[in-house]
């Protein structure tokens, strides 16, 4: 149950979209904001990206976008799709004939790149396929690599010309009735992405897709990343999200996640609240957190876990959490469950207790809901 209606100050009206759907998963209207990714691995090692694939829905992405950049890639994307367990957008540039050959291979949507995918005449022939073949398309525009006259329009990439080119090309989709796209204004300035997409918000109905391009490594594209989707999806903007580090793409997705999770806007698996530690603390905090991160990566169902160092915050903290420990003295601590003092326990065996006591809340919660439906 939303707890919106008593903490106000937590409440995110989010834009009005138009849903679409790709594959089987809702983009837009009132759908959970999707999380994506995107395969590192040469398209035509089949199973090396079906793994990284299955890596990434695994860690809870619900789409991933694969790169098509030649005729190989396109004949290994129809395996990939029939053995992926999320759909697959195939990401295409350059070459508007691998876009007709991905809609040919099942891909559930086409990410085509205004700048470089060619004049109309050819779009519309993507647009063709992806009719027959009952795929999405989201035209990605990327400060990067816009169109050239909009450059000499505009003397340099800017918000207007990439909001500019985006309603161009939904200009195009919509002249030949097709009206199953998203679209993303991406920018590898925080500042230019936020603009832009703030001025396409306001300028169509059409679901969007949130990035940071080119964000960086993980720890500054993961910052860079918080920043600005997080300011965008706090004002409402945005139907799905990809992360953009230089990273394994399981790292995007979960980057993902926890900047949904902060915002109150998708829950999936236990939402860690622990302190930074001090001289206080009465066990090691860093090592238990890492060490729980890694035991409760298989817990799928929504739940909160607090691991505070001493009694300053800890009884607090537990108050609002499924799960908490909080540390104390001569080697021990405190366990609370649903916010109440429950019982002591050793330092040394807290983690196989703490990961114990989650999976049981957890499979109550599961048999809570599964009742309820």
């Amino acid at each position: 149950m939303s707890i919106n209606h008593i903490r106000p100050w937590r409440h995110i009206e989010r834009r009005k979209s138009r849903q679409i759907h790709v594959g089987n998963v809702p983009v837009g209207g009132d759908a959970p904001i999707a999380v994506q990714t995107m395969t590192n691995t040469p398209t035509t090692d089949v199973a090396a990206t079906v793994a990284q694939v299955q890596a990434a829905a695994e860690a809870g992405a619900d789409i991933v976008r694969v790169s098509v950049p030649d005729e190989a890639s396109s004949r290994a994307l129809k395996e990939i799709v029939r053995e992926s367990p999320v759909p697959i957008v195939a990401d295409i540039h350059f070459h508007y004939k691998r876009g007709i050959e991905a809609a040919e291979a099942g891909a559930a949507c086409l990410r085509i790149n205004p700048g470089n995918i060619g004049d109309e005449k050819r779009v519309a022939e993507v647009i063709r396929a992806a009719k027959y073949h009952n795929c999405s398309i989201r035209i990605g525009v990327n400060a990067g690599s816009l169109e050239k006259h909009l450059l000499d329009k505009y003397g340099e990439p800017c918000p207007e010309a990439m909001v500019e080119s985006g309603l161009d090309h939904i200009r195009i989709l919509q002249d030949h009735d097709f009206h199953e796209f998203k679209i993303s204004v991406k920018a590898s300035d925080v500042f230019m992405s936020a603009a832009a997409y703030q001025q396409l918000a306001e300028a169509t109905d059409a679901p969007i897709h949130l990035g940071i391009t080119e964000a960086g490594g993980f720890v500054s594209g993961t910052i860079k990343s918080a920043i600005g989707l997080g300011q965008l999806l706090w004002m409402g903007i945005g139907d799905t999200l990809r992360v953009s580090l230089s990273a394994d793409p399981v790292e995007e997705v979960k980057v993902g996640f926890e900047i949904l999770k902060s915002l109150g806007l998708r829950h999936r698996g236990v939402n860690i609240i622990s302190c930074p530690s001090c001289a206080r603390q009465g066990f090691d905090v860093i090592k238990t957190v890492e060490a729980l991160e890694k035991r409760l990566e298989h817990v799928k169902t929504p739940m909160s876990l607090s691991i505070i160092g001493c009694v300053v915050n800890g009884p607090g903290e537990a108050l609002m959490t499924d799960v908490g420990f909080t540390g104390g003295g001569a080697g021990s601590g405190m366990v609370y469950l649903a916010g109440k003092a429950s019982h002591k326990m050793s330092n040394a065996q807290m983690v196989d207790h703490i990961v114990e006591e989650v999976e049981k809340k957890a499979a109550q919660l599961d048999a809570e809901a599964a009742a309820a439906e």
